[in-house]
């Protein structure tokens, strides 16, 4: 039977504790650390600066955390989706996005959700599991595209700040300089609005910050993301308010429009109050149609016509581009057909 206790994930003081416990020398500690997050190696009798003995003692009590990649397919214009399989045997889902000298990433945080967003088919699985900072960071080790990466962005299955503790233990690995050594600035994390963790997020980390917000509107953003009765968009902004975005950390917001839904002159008059004194840009996202829901994107002229609106207004808008649509790159529609499939077998 395969160890559930894994190295990979551990930051240096845990790997002390294992030194320690396991009699190995203090110093053991760093070597471990730049096996693990330098050199991207977790099978211990691979540490060839280790003795054979100690190699032999760390392979027998630790498994191995990281695995590939099960499925791979690649859209036509150049993104890829790749499904991963969990220790508990769920599946997520991670979005590889080129765009020039630009690669990004986009990573799951939980298997499913909790969040029941009713535009996006992850919501629909409900929530599995939230991941280990080493399912987490397994995402992008296992990519064949890893040493090209640019960017990380917490925006694909899951909540982050619904499993802000491995999240965080992640970002520690990625940007510390025992770890991957990453500058944050390289790294966004999104939420729909935990704002019951929000402060705790942006007090101990420096990576930026995306906001799914959807609609300005109280009852209208209730009818569409059920967080929004726990945890307001208001109160959101508030806390937002609080902080300064004006140097090298940003905050963004999401705004997938649907036609005749979110995208009126109202919406921005609302949007302007709603965002008002937070240093901030507005990402609008075409919305990908997911099976059996009842919203789609506004045509061409109309994303263009609520981008100027907010533009001239004075808040900074963008559309993003979509990517992938021929290979259903939505969050949660390849690992929803996944389950499905399996089911039938």
């Amino acid at each position: 039977m395969v160890s559930e206790e894994f190295l990979y994930g551990k930051n240096p003081d845990e790997l002390a504790l294992v030194c320690q416990e396991m009699a190995l020398p203090r110093f053991a500690a760093r070597q471990l650390a730049r096996w693990l997050y330098v050199r991207h190696t977790e099978d211990p009798m691979a540490m060839s600066d280790l003795s054979q003995k100690n190699r032999e003692r760390l392979a027998e009590r630790f498994g191995k955390a990281l695995s590939a990649p099960i499925r791979e397919w690649e859209s036509k214009d150049g993104t890829k989706k790749y499904l991963f399989r969990t220790h508990e045997g769920q599946y997520i889902e991670s979005a590889y996005i080129p765009d020039g000298e630009r690669a990004t990433l986009c990573v799951s945080s939980q298997a499913g959700c909790r969040m029941g967003c009713k535009f996006c088919a992850t919501g629909r699985q409900g929530l599995q599991h939230s991941l280990s900072a080493a399912e987490i960071l397994n995402q992008i080790v296992s990519l064949p595209e890893r040493d090209r990466l640019t960017n990380i962005v917490f925006m694909g299955m899951g909540e982050p700040l619904d499993n802000l503790d491995n999240v965080k233990r992640a970002i520690d690995i990625l940007t510390s300089e025992w770890g991957f050594g990453w500058s944050p600035t390289r790294i966004t994390v999104s939420t729909a609005g935990v704002a019951s963790q929000l402060r705790n997020f942006l007090d101990t980390t420096s990576v930026h910050l995306a906001v799914s917000l959807h609609n300005p509107f109280h009852e209208e953003r209730l009818e569409v993301m059920p967080i929004e009765k726990a945890w307001s968009i208001a109160q959101v902004a508030d806390i937002l308010r609080e902080y300064d975005f004006t140097h090298q950390r940003r905050v963004s917001f999401e705004y997938i429009v649907m036609s005749g839904m979110n995208d009126s002159p109202r919406h921005v008059k609302e949007l302007l109050r709603l965002l008002n004194g937070i240093k901030c840009r507005i990402n609008l996202i075409r919305f990908h149609k997911i099976p059996g829901s009842p919203y789609f994107s506004p045509d061409e002229r109309a994303m263009l016509r609520f981008r100027d609106s907010l533009t001239a207004k004075g808040i900074q808008t963008t559309i993003r581009a979509s990517r992938g649509e021929d290979i259903q790159a939505a969050c949660g529609l390849l690992s929803t057909r996944e389950e499905n499939r399996q089911k039938e077998e």
